[in-house]
């Protein structure tokens, strides 16, 4: 016998046991199944589980067995203790092309046969037994002289009103496919087209029945369904019966169908009971709409067709839209997260290792947003006879945010210092369990959340997820745009994987500051750094080691990268440095790297084809270095962008428009942002206080352009004439001129002591290497002056840094 995810194969002779396929109550029980068999479909009911060799000719203990398809697919039997008690010709037989559904209870010695997927309906064959075996517990799947499979095997308790069922034997009942085309269906049934629609008057997780009509119809429904839409008359009881022999079956069926669909189909005689039925169990909008369809029918008669029916659809159903739960639906998702809340009418207890009991849920729920939940709970596994599944590994936080989406269809995330760590847990929850719209808005989320400070530990969760690949590709973009902070910031990025890593120093918008700090961070990522080093510090360890000890399993993905840095763009004097460190002694490929930029640099930098190779092009997004000099020299941004960027002699960038500046307060005489990048003297110029966010606050604010960034490594001030000297503000950058990240901040900086100053600061850190469009100087304190503590007297700014 061998056991696979979705099926059991039978061997012949052989018979499949399990604890689990077990009946609640001595000899009383039902079990439904799925077989694929040429012949002989055995199933085997005795009061003790039998061995896998069991084979119930040798049996000796009272036992049932029903053999479907025997003598080569020609009869049925029912044998009692190895005899022979009903051999009929013709009856529920076996099929060799597909799987066959079929269904077998017993009730004190009452063996009932049916077919087709839905267990007590198409009542196929019945025998009593005079004498009944009433021990009988445990159901055993078994065969004789070829290989039977089994799936989709559930042991089901019987109704309190069981004889009942005895009555549905007219198989025309079930309408639709064969069942054989059924199971092909649903096989290939896209999970986007799965809902709570699927479930019906399916008996599959039902813990309900109505009993409606004079003919006593049997209809399944579900609790927690029923009792967040209306008000219906339910215990907490395992089973209940609502009996409504005075309705008949269309008008009950409209109601569940626009409970489960939100849209349902009545004709205008079908109206009135429909309202009755709906107002009896609390439906309330289908109660109005049958009232306001009712009195539009009385107004104009001719807006429906004589003897055709009309649709009722809820107002929020869309009928395109492929999960309409609960927000489409009749369904009051405040009553619906209380019952999430109480536990009422639950069928499943979920418990995580280490945590115990989280919840007490409802099959259905979970079944009609995942489909992988529902072959949990109904293809035969433990947990569709089990009222409990222990998870473990599961984050017990991630997995409330999950339920709660599951109970109302939103995705609720307190802001918190965990946040993302959190998000990334319920998308991984999210995937593991298939849950596929909580999967797409966490994606959304992610996406909208996505920082350079983010985006290591994203890229680690996502890149073992195959559908998040639009994810793992945003992310690698990102880290490669700003890939000196990411690889300077923190040292998450050397956890990334080999893939990850080969395509962000590979990608086309690889943006960085020099060819030495990729260099620099193939090496930290080979070594998996415990903290910052150069290319120097690795060199010095080669003095007692060697690289397959530094690199260990890394070193030749290390060897794999090298050709990826663009030696050829370094500066001579750092080549020969390269050329005479131990990392040439030790790594041939690495040796030949640097003889190869040297020797471009020094010969072959006008060699023709040389353009044609990468490691011999600028990269596309590279930065200009503007490096500070001296205060007030000519090498800073706001003097650059005054040249157009080096094509003329300079103007004020004001006049040309090659950047803006604004204050704290309105322009005027001694406002003026000609002034800022003036390479004139001003001995009054300030920007004056205003209130933002309950605080006083002054600031110079320059925008560089939406084609441009900086990453700003230093910055100069200059004094205007007055006595009233800074001692408290910030230098910031944005990129959208409203979200502030401070770049240097100064705390009584005793500076600045004359009028006409200048001063200058650098920018150290991580923020030196964040690129950003806006830049602002804003006041924190008082300034020196008492008279005008809020004024930010200044005449000259100046940044300098990586421009782009």
């Amino acid at each position: 016998m061998i056991e696979e995810k979705k099926f059991l194969t039978v061997a012949p002779f052989q018979c499949a046991w399990r604890k689990d396929l077990k009946f609640r109550e001595a000899g009383r029980g039902c079990v439904a199944f799925d077989a694929f068999a040429h012949n002989d479909v055995t199933l085997v009911f005795r009061e003790k589980v039998g061995s896998q060799h069991y084979h119930y000719k040798r049996d000796n203990s009272p036992h049932y067995t029903v053999i479907l398809g025997s003598h080569r697919n020609r009869r049925l039997k029912i044998e009692v203790d190895g005899k022979t008690v009903v051999d009929e010709e013709g009856v529920a037989l076996c099929c060799s092309s597909t799987f066959q559904s079929y269904w077998i209870s017993i009730y004190d010695g009452l063996i009932s046969i049916g077919k087709g997927r839905y267990p007590f309906q198409n009542l196929v064959f019945q025998w009593l037994d005079s004498k009944p075996n009433c021990s009988v517990r445990y159901v055993g799947l078994s065969c004789w002289d070829k290989h039977v499979g089994y799936r989709n095997v559930n042991v089901l308790p019987l109704p309190n009103n069981h004889m009942l069922l005895w009555k549905q034997v007219d198989s025309g009942e079930f309408e639709g496919k064969d069942d054989g085309e059924q199971e092909l269906e649903g096989e290939q049934m896209n999970d986007e087209k799965w809902g709570l629609e699927n479930f019906l008057e399916s008996w599959e997780l039902s813990d309900v029945l109505f009993i409606v009509g004079k003919d006593e119809r049997l209809v399944p429904a579900h609790k927690v369904v029923l009792q967040a839409s209306g008000n219906f008359p339910l215990s907490l009881s395992n089973e209940d019966v609502i009996q409504l022999q005075k309705i008949s079956y269309p008008i009950l069926h409209a109601l569940l169908q626009y409970i489960y669909t939100g849209q349902t189909q009545i004709s205008e005689a079908q109206l009135g009971s429909l309202r009755a039925l709906s107002l009896q169990f609390e439906v309330m909008p289908l109660v109005k709409q049958c009232e306001e369809t009712a009195e539009r029918f009385k107004l104009n008669k001719k807006l429906f067709d004589s003897g055709k029916s009309m649709e009722l659809s809820y107002p929020s159903f869309q009928p395109h839209c492929c999960m309409a739960f609960p927000s489409q639906l009749p369904i009051n998702v405040k009553r619906l997260k209380q019952l999430q809340l109480t536990g009422d009418y639950s069928d499943i207890n979920i418990y995580i290792e280490g945590h115990g009991l989280v919840a007490q849920l409802h099959k259905v729920i979970l079944s009609l947003w995942s489909v992988p939940f529902s072959k949990m709970f109904t293809n035969g596994m433990s947990e569709s006879s089990s009222s409990e599944v222990f998870l473990s590994d599961v984050s017990p936080e991630a997995f409330k945010v999950m339920l709660k989406f599951l109970y109302s269809g939103v995705l609720s995330l307190e802001d918190s210092v965990e946040f993302g760590t959190l998000l990334l847990q319920v998308l991984l929850l999210a995937d593991q369990f298939g849950v596929t719209h909580l999967y797409q808005e966490c994606c959304k989320t992610l996406l909208e959340c996505l920082s350079e400070d983010s985006v290591c530990p994203i890229l680690q969760a996502v890149s073992s997820i195959p559908s998040c690949k639009l994810i793992e590709e945003t992310c690698e973009r990102k880290f490669a745009m700003h890939f000196d902070y990411c690889t300077t910031s923190s040292l998450d990025f050397i956890l990334l994987d080999e893939t990850n890593f080969s395509n962000i120093i590979q990608h086309q918008d690889l943006t960085v500051t020099s060819e030495e700090r990729v260099l620099n961070a193939i090496f930290l990522w080979g070594m998996r750094a415990k903290e910052f080093c150069g290319w120097e510090k690795v060199s010095e360890l080669l003095v007692l080691s060697t690289p397959d000890l530094l690199f260990k399993d890394r070193f030749q993905s290390l060897n794999d990268f090298l050709p990826f840095v663009r030696f050829p763009l370094m500066p001579h004097d750092l080549l020969k440095k390269l050329g005479q460190s131990n990392l040439g002694r030790h790594d041939p490929i690495f040796h030949d790297l640097v003889r190869e930029g040297i020797g471009y640099v020094e010969f072959e930098s006008l060699r023709p084809g040389n353009e044609q190779n990468l490691r011999f092009q600028h990269r596309r997004s590279s930065y200009k270095e503007l490096q500070y000099i001296s205060d007030g020299d000519s090498n800073g941004v706001l003097y650059f962008a005054g040249t157009s960027y080096g094509k003329h002699q300079w103007i004020n960038p004001i006049l040309t428009k090659r950047i803006t500046i604004t204050a704290s307060s309105p322009p005027s005489r001694y406002t003026d942002p000609k002034a800022l990048v003036s390479r004139t003297y001003q001995g009054t110029s300030f920007a004056g206080p205003r209130m933002e966010g309950g605080h006083i606050h002054a600031w110079w604010m320059i925008d560089i352009g939406q084609d441009h960034q900086l990453m700003c490594n230093h910055y100069t001030l200059r004094q205007d004439g007055s006595r009233a000297f800074i001692r408290s503000w910030n230098l910031q950058g944005s990129l959208d001129g409203k979200t502030w990240t401070n770049l240097r901040v100064h705390e009584n900086d005793q500076t600045i002591c004359k009028a006409g100053q200048f001063a200058s600061w650098p920018i150290t850190g991580p923020q030196a290497l964040l690129p950003f469009r806006f830049f602002r100087v804003v006041l924190t304190g008082p300034t020196t002056d008492a008279s005008n503590p809020h004024n930010l007297c200044i005449c000259f700014l100046e940044l300098y840094g990586y421009f782009h």
